[in-house]
């Protein structure tokens, strides 16, 4: 009996109490060290050591080095498996619906209507992050999704059948409104994908088109200003609890500093990295106005279909910004 209670004390989830020394937390980074959010939340966890005095220190695990990514993260959160996670919210909107608001389609127009988005939405993020035993610490945009192609995307027909890496539930089915043929894949899949013609497009922003030197496989960004979709940085509850108020309150302020930063950050890279692409061969257009229409039309369907069970104060959010 004795050896048994101790397999099972064995199999628990490790404790969030601290006895002694500095607290030291785990965030867990789906994308590589090198990756805008990334290299946020290396940021964000300097400033927390600095805010705090030492007395708090995180250490951040790219490239999903500990194990966890994509739909789980929620769940791995909440249930302790790791203290602390950056989280693409598209992502995790099959487990809770507002998560998705970011990324639906064509709902915002540039970086200033994108943070009004966001400033407006964040207390239902905070009462979904709560539901799901977590502390939303902060937020910030991926640089404005595009069509990364093959071949020039000049009209709707020229999506027919365009088979394309799309990174949530809304991208796929925007895409297979128009005739595309959407595909779910992890991003470290995504290179080696495009290099055997399992796929011959991405959904993504020119600073990941950079990152994922998208050149060598891809010829064509054609700029729809598709959506801002959001990382947000969150802590388990329990883990949260268990800091003094003065280590919250470090936390907190570190937050509000790094989500101001790379919402600034975001929008100056997204000017550095379309600069790149195209000094390496890939050309950058423009929607005309007949593919815009055709893209705001099918966006339209997209957001009518969200709508569908989303609570008055969700609602209202996309009333204020929908067209």
């Amino acid at each position: 009996m004795k050896r048994f209670m101790l397999v099972l004390l064995c199999l628990l989830p490790a404790s969030p109490a601290f006895a002694g020394g500095p607290v030291k937390l785990d965030l867990n980074a789906t994308y590589g060290a090198t990756s805008f959010h990334t290299q946020g939340a290396m940021a964000f966890a300097e400033q927390v050591k600095k805010y705090s005095n030492g007395s708090v220190d995180i250490t951040v695990h790219p490239g999903g080095s500990l194990g966890f990514k994509g739909a789980e993260l929620l769940k791995v959160v909440k249930d302790g498996q790791v203290p602390m996670s950056d989280i693409l919210m598209g992502v995790v909107a099959g487990s809770e619906k507002v998560f998705g608001i970011s990324s639906l389609p064509r709902l915002v127009g540039d970086f200033k209507q994108a943070r009004e988005l966001y400033d407006a939405s964040r207390p239902l993020y905070e009462k979904a992050a709560a539901k799901w035993n977590q502390k939303f610490l902060y937020a910030a945009p991926w640089p404005p999704s595009g069509l990364v192609t093959k071949g020039a995307v000049n009209s709707v027909a020229d999506l027919k059948n365009l088979k394309t890496r799309t990174y949530d539930k809304n991208g796929a089915n925007f895409l297979r409104s128009l005739g595309g043929s959407p595909v779910s894949l992890p991003w470290g899949e995504v290179y080696s994908s495009l290099r055997t013609g399992m796929i011959d497009s991405v959904l993504t922003s020119a600073e990941s088109a950079k990152n994922g030197k998208f050149w060598e496989v891809l010829d064509h960004f054609k700029d729809i200003n598709y959506a801002f979709p959001l990382n947000m940085v969150t802590i388990n509850l329990d883990y949260w609890k268990a800091l003094d108020k003065d280590q919250q309150q470090a936390m907190l302020k570190a937050a509000a500093e790094t989500e101001n930063n790379q919402w600034a950050n975001s929008e100056s890279r997204t000017v550095e990295a379309l600069k790149v692409i195209q000094q390496h061969k890939i050309a950058v257009s423009k929607a005309d106005a007949a593919l815009n229409k055709a893209l705001d039309a099918a966006a339209a369907k997209i957001i009518a279909d969200f709508r569908k069970g989303l609570k008055p104060s969700a609602q209202a959010v996309l009333d204020r910004f929908a067209r």
